[in-house]
């Protein structure tokens, strides 16, 4: 099935360059065979990092892109994050027996419930010596306390420690396999690039990870990029090791917390926009959620659709009036339907998009879109339209027209379906 799925994205990418220059510039077959060496490549470095013994199998899925390169991702919640939970100072749960009765450590909150017996009566020696004993185990518990604090705290700090030891193995990975494996894929053109991220397509919006017993911690979005012109030059000597690394392209950016009203607006409107009484090709279903990303932008995740199956065979799309079609008919219309959405979505980014206040204007906005499905109909399997903030703000203020501003939008295909 992998086999089969990267063998369609590279056919869309070579048709896609067929089309465009009249001429073949890959052979598939030997694409296909590169990106799948370099996955191993890169599954065996990454394995490397804790010991031959470690049983995990890392997925890293890569993918071409006909004029853009090749992107490696290992998928967030993958093999990788389970060695280095093995392998790091995960820390423990806060949890100790005092006495018959149970001490935790849950969000800085403790508490302690103590069992008693009936006092028996005229017994003042006995009251006594229990008011002592309970006094004791009070003190008992509020070192306790402190000390469960305290570990609270290093936890904390050894999470953080953790995150940060795992961001310098991935680039150290993607560091090595660029310098010392990137020619391995043969076929890029000078200004292709490749692409080593730990970014997956299915991701929907949550870069959380949990540690046992813990609260989901954050992970930074990172990836590696060289040019095929790069690695060539430090192949045959023209450039140094440190020159090429000084090169690389490494973006590092943490998905932020903060809650931008603007950017809330927006994902309402997308998610308006496109439900099935106002959409004129394909339609969501739920919301449209985004992704603040520090120094980097915006993105917004959207699932599109573009019909209900009515029975094995009939089909209906509500956002063209048609009921009862035939499977054929129904891939037909998708098949259509696909120039006007994504000619829509870029005109849609451009006026909407030009409403956000809170990005700088080197940030850009993405919006990353899943494709309905239609098996065999050639669209794409989704698709990621992007624009600098600055193109918008241009249009906005009046000192470009939208021609321009549409002009400059980028649209990355990924898949074929």
């Amino acid at each position: 099935m992998k086999r089969m799925m990267r063998r369609m994205m590279v056919v869309w990418a070579v048709t896609s360059s067929f089309l465009a220059t009249g001429q073949v510039k890959v052979d598939e077959q030997r694409m296909e065979q590169d990106i799948e060496v370099a996955e191993n490549i890169l599954s065996t470095l990454a394995r490397q990092q804790f010991g031959k013994r470690n049983f995990f199998q890392i997925e890293v899925q890569g993918s071409y892109l006909s004029g853009y390169g090749v992107t490696f991702q290992f998928p967030q919640g993958s093999a990788f994050n389970m060695l280095m939970m093995r392998n790091g100072e995960a820390p423990n749960i806060l949890t100790e027996d005092i006495r018959g009765g149970t001490y935790s450590s849950s969000g800085g909150s403790y508490s302690y419930v103590f069992s008693s017996t009936p006092e028996p009566p005229d017994a003042e020696e006995d009251i006594a010596r229990e008011e002592a004993q309970q006094a004791k185990e009070r003190a008992v518990i509020a070192g306790k306390a402190k000390t469960l604090r305290s570990k609270s705290k290093a936890s904390k700090i050894n999470t953080d420690s953790l995150n940060h030891s795992m961001e310098l193995r991935f680039l150290d990975i993607a560091r090595n396999f660029l310098a010392d494996y990137g020619d391995v894929i043969s076929q890029l053109r000078p200004e292709e690039r490749i692409i080593i991220t730990n970014r997956s397509e299915e991701f929907g919006g949550d870069f959380g990870f949990m540690w046992p017993g813990r609260s989901s911690a954050r992970q930074s979005i990172m990836s590696a990029e060289a040019k095929r012109e790069n690695i060539i030059q430090l192949k045959q000597g023209k450039i140094t090791r440190d020159e090429f690394m000084k090169r690389l392209v490494v973006v590092n950016s943490v998905p932020s917390d903060n809650l931008d009203p603007d950017l809330e607006v927006l994902s309402s409107m997308f998610n308006r926009l496109y439900r099935q009484d106002l959409s004129k090709t394909y339609y969501t279903e739920g919301d449209v959620s985004y992704e603040r990303l520090k120094d980097y932008g915006v993105i917004y995740y959207m699932k599109v659709y573009s019909s209900n199956q009515e029975d094995n065979e009939r089909w209906s799309l509500p956002t063209v009036g048609m009921n009862s079609v035939s499977t054929p008919e129904r891939d037909k219309q998708v098949t259509d339907l696909y120039p006007k959405f994504e000619a829509d979505l870029k005109e849609n980014l451009v006026e909407y998009g030009r409403t956000l206040r809170s990005l700088k204007e080197d940030e850009q906005i993405v919006l990353n879109v899943k494709l309905t499905k239609c098996t065999g109909c050639g669209i794409p399997a989704s698709i990621e339209v992007s624009v600098k903030n600055a193109v918008l703000k241009e249009y906005s203020s009046g000192k470009t027209t939208k021609e321009s501003a549409l002009s400059k939008v980028n649209v990355k295909k990924v898949g074929s379906q």
